[in-house]
């Protein structure tokens, strides 16, 4: 008989979660923060200095820093600037959403060290000599803007003033910012054209003035008055700020890439749906559901944890419910193959729901492994993307362990899908009795039940093996094309829709700006977008002399990245550790949960699925960024995720077998284990190229290379895990038959002591 309770129980849940979803999806998205590559922008790193030998870079300094520099950026009107402290010594500064970058970066880094001094360059006063917050801006008696200040104490300023008046014909009072000492003069100033003058005023002195106010004329506008009044309000920096690493995104750039990105994400979240609709029909409704559940609760995540969206973060996103339709097609394949037993609906699922809960778990913790490791080495946006993928992983496992079983589970219990096998993507004529079974058979069944996965495995081995030594040889003799993230140097790239760019005439354009453009390369449909590299890292004023040349000439803003040599060579280590540290993480944990065979086989695979991405990377001269190396991660965590599920169903057949005495009876394990797995293996590529593949097609250019590492990586990973990882561990598993302490004529009769291998 037919609960219609637990059936109705369903249809109230999705509809009161639909309408959470609904009244709630548009609030998150308005609340969530757009990071800088998706709104335009420029993010800093500066090295911390001393600006005297007393001082000591301390934690107390940086945070001083931090303070002058959010004053700073209140100046801008920036809202919510990110300013993080990195290391001993280190500050990062993002500020999303700019008009003006060349005015935020001269106002973060100037000093806005405020002195008076006399034509001799003595300095006679200084910005402590100010009250706080004694600076504005008020216009004169001919209506002209200048900057008023008051001081601390009027004799002291009295006192001044007399000096100077004795100086005659010198009576001047220069007042300066940021005045350097054996670089700055008034002798050397005072000859320039009045518009190139460094020094803010220089005004004769022709009286004592016993007095707090003083006024700063010049050849102010309203706006620069403002803001040099800002500043000095804001107080000079306590240290010396040397910018190490720098990028710019102009707004019109992020917004094509949120716009060509998220238009990508649609593509691919409706092929997934389409995918699982078709294949699993009642059980792709139910996966349909529980990831659009699964969206709206990372979405509400990260709106609670107040955190930065960025570009790789997106791609996180889309891969992510890409892995999370993996813990349901595990879930499904389980259901369908105790169907096939014989066995009732009910038993089937809540089976299927018990074997492969302990799966999903290792699988998740392996990518959860990787994805810590990424956030701990990673900086900026490869750390978004790593706190997605976190996420993503996380509410996977809530929604796809326990909501889609959840909602599954009332449709079983209803008992309404009793024998209607066929809602779940089985016929009936591929159901068995029972009672047929013995008890260690291992059954397989569906198109692949007589393929022999094992018997090349030599093959295999050949093949990895050859393009092991192709992808060695392509990188001793080619290298891998490095970005600036790890060689250093300056990146400028340019997208002017309405020009055709070529390679000569840019080349031509860098010249006359006195730059050597090591390479340029060309992209779009009709090559309006240009990428071109040099040795040597631009000063603050050389970007802004390059940014309006080419305003000028395209009438769009180039975005420009730099990087200097110590933090290229940081990148590049802290690369080569993150990838070490996450494959010994994976390894030791699956040695741990399964056994050392395992483990050994696992890191085997995934050194192979990360050298084969290099190796493509190198032979097509792909640009190697600081993505790549989130890609290369994450293929790591999926390439084990795939391996352990393979691996976990050995296990479980070892155990159904029990006795396990010669090669051939390991090796009819690992085959039907193989035959068993390939549905789920199959079908999980299918979706997580979907992801990546959409990505790669209609993505922002810049993740396309990000997109094709994942590519490549998960279709290497599906491969290793299957005829790398598996066929290994048989290999070494087959030497220890037979090595335990049994009765002479037990081994003789029961074991080969030379299986085919």
């Amino acid at each position: 008989m037919v609960k219609r309770g637990r059936i109705l129980a369903f249809f109230l849940i999705v509809l009161l979660v639909g309408n959470l979803m609904g009244f709630s999806t548009n609030g998150i998205l308005k609340n969530i923060k757009l990071g800088l590559d998706l709104q335009g922008g420029f993010e800093i790193l500066y090295d911390v200095k001393p600006i005297n030998a007393n001082q000591k870079v301390d934690r107390d300094l940086l945070l001083s820093t931090v303070s002058a520099l959010n004053k700073r950026i209140n100046v801008l009107g920036v809202s919510e600037p990110i300013i993080q402290i990195e290391g001993n010594d280190r500050i990062r500064v993002q500020l999303a959403g700019v008009q003006d970058q060349e005015k935020a970066r001269e106002i973060l880094s100037t000093q806005a060290k405020l002195t008076f001094r006399d034509v001799f360059d003595q300095k006679l006063l200084d910005g402590g000599d100010l009250q706080e917050g004694g600076a504005a801006q008020s216009f004169d008696d001919k209506n002209r803007p200048i900057v008023t200040l008051t001081l601390k104490d009027a004799d002291k300023f009295g006192q001044v003033t007399q000096q100077i008046l004795s100086m005659k014909p010198n009576n001047l009072m220069v007042i300066w910012l940021d005045f350097i000492d054996g670089v700055d003069s008034f002798a050397a100033e005072s000859q320039k054209d009045p518009s190139q003058q460094k020094y803010l005023s220089a005004a004769t002195v022709s009286q004592v003035l016993n007095t707090k106010n003083v006024m700063i004329s010049g050849n102010f506008t309203i706006e620069e008055a403002k803001q040099l009044a800002d500043l000095l309000n804001a107080g000079s920096l306590p240290v010396d700020l040397h910018e190490v690493f720098s990028t710019s995104i102009g707004a019109s750039f992020g917004e094509l890439a949120l716009h060509d990105t998220i238009f990508a994400g649609l593509i691919g979240i409706a092929l997934i749906y389409l995918f699982m609709l078709v294949y699993y029909r009642f059980l792709g409704f139910i996966a349909v559901v529980a990831l659009s559940i699964y969206i709206w609760l990372i979405l509400v995540v990260f709106d609670w944890m107040n955190a930065v969206l960025t570009l790789p973060g997106i791609a996180a996103l889309i891969l992510g419910i890409a892995m999370a339709v993996d813990a349901n097609i595990l879930t499904y394949e389980r259901i369908k193959e105790e169907i096939r037993a014989g066995k009732s609906m009910m038993s089937a699922f809540r089976a299927g729901s018990k074997h492969s809960f302990r799966t999903i778990l290792d699988a998740n913790l392996t990518s959860i492994i990787a994805a810590v490791v990424l956030f701990y080495y990673g900086t900026s946006s490869v750390k978004g993307f790593a706190t997605m993928l976190i996420i993503s992983i996380l509410v996977s496992f809530v929604t796809a362990v326990w909501g889609s079983r959840l909602l599954l589970q009332l449709w079983v219990n209803s008992r309404f899908l009793n024998n209607k096998v066929s809602w779940f993507g089985v016929k009936k004529s591929q159901i068995r009795d029972i009672h047929e079974y013995n008890e260690e058979e291992l059954v397989v069944r569906g198109p692949l039940r007589n393929a022999d996965f094992i018997k090349h495995h030599r093959i295999y081995f050949m093949v990895s093996g050859a393009m092991t030594v192709i992808g060695i040889i392509a990188l001793l003799t080619m290298g891998l094309n490095l970005g600036i993230d790890f060689a250093s140097g300056t990146r400028i790239e340019i997208q002017a829709p309405n020009h055709q760019l070529t390679k000569d005439v840019l080349t031509k354009e860098f010249d006359e700006l006195g730059y050597k453009i090591e390479d340029i390369t060309l992209a779009g449909n009709n090559n309006e977008m240009s990428i071109s590299r040099f040795v040597g890292v631009l000063s603050k004023e050389e970007v802004a002399k390059v940014k309006a040349h080419f305003v000028d000439k395209y009438g769009v803003e180039p975005n420009i990245s730099t990087v200097s040599p110590t933090v290229g060579k940081e990148l590049a280590k802290n690369a080569f550790k993150g990838i070490m540290f996450a494959s010994l993480g994976i390894v030791l944990y699956v040695a741990f949960r399964f056994e050392w065979y395992f483990g050994f086989a696992t890191i085997v695979s995934l050194l192979h699925d990360a050298f084969l991405i290099i190796t493509i990377f190198s032979i097509l001269r792909i640009e190697v960024d600081l993505t790549f190396i989130a890609a290369v991660l994450t293929v790591v965590g999926f390439s084990v995720h795939d391996t352990i599920v393979t691996f976990d169903r050995i296990r479980e057949n070892m155990k159904i077998k029990k006795r396990v005495k010669t090669y051939d009876d390991l090796a009819e394990i690992v085959n039907k284990s193989l035959i068993q797995v390939m549905a789920r293996s199959i079908n999980t590529v299918l979706t997580v190229l979907i992801a990546s593949g959409v990505l790669w097609i209609f993505g922002a250019e810049s993740i396309k290379n990000f997109s094709l590492a994942l590519l490549v990586g998960l279709i290497a990973g599906a491969y290793s895990s299957i005829f790398i990882a598996a066929q290994l561990w048989l290999v070494m598993k087959a030497k220890t038959l037979g090595k335990t302490k049994t009765k002479p004529k037990d081994k003789e009769k029961d074991y080969d002591p030379e299986p085919q291998v």
